[in-house]
């Protein structure tokens, strides 16, 4: 598909609609999903699910039908972390059995999870340029991401 890809309702719905024209695609139903966290994802990206379901439902960003980009998501944070993890236990480079001095394989896992998970947080509206383009409809001047990024302490 060539051109930008299309914005999701959700996001032009918070954006105000610049464009006004008629919201072509049927809007998916905004909701925490009736079901569980799924069973296959690691430790890390459960926790990551939890967190993430609440932050998504409360900017009413996240529909039912994500389930499976939030899974995505999810699990390449968990194989960030784990993989972050062992760089840190390892360091940067590596040495084989012959001697030889190689870049850690555990480097190119957490940098693929990065770039995997950039991408799900930028449909998610999750990154500072994503965000800035989308503008929730909020009674108060507080960032809702504010709380999530400082791990529930408060400013100030």
């Amino acid at each position: 598909m060539r051109g930008r890809k299309p914005t999701p309702d959700a996001i032009k719905a918070l954006k105000g609609n610049p464009g006004k024209r008629k919201l072509q695609l049927p809007a998916a139903r905004v909701g925490m999903p009736k079901y569980y966290c799924p069973a296959h994802l690691s430790g890390e990206a459960k926790k990551e699910w939890h967190r993430m379901l609440k932050t998504l439902t409360a900017l009413g960003l996240l529909a039912a039908t994500d389930r499976a980009a939030l899974a995505a998501y999810c699990q390449a944070y968990g194989r960030w972390v784990e993989a972050e993890k062992k760089v840190a236990e390892v360091g940067l480079v590596a040495q084989t059995a012959a001697g030889n001095v190689i870049q850690n394989p555990y480097l190119a896992v957490a940098n693929k999870a990065m770039e995997q998970m950039k991408g799900y947080l930028i449909e998610f509206g999750m990154t500072p340029s994503s965000r800035a383009r989308v503008h929730a409809p909020n009674e108060s001047n507080a960032d809702p991401f504010e709380e999530m990024f400082s791990n529930g302490q408060k400013s100030g």
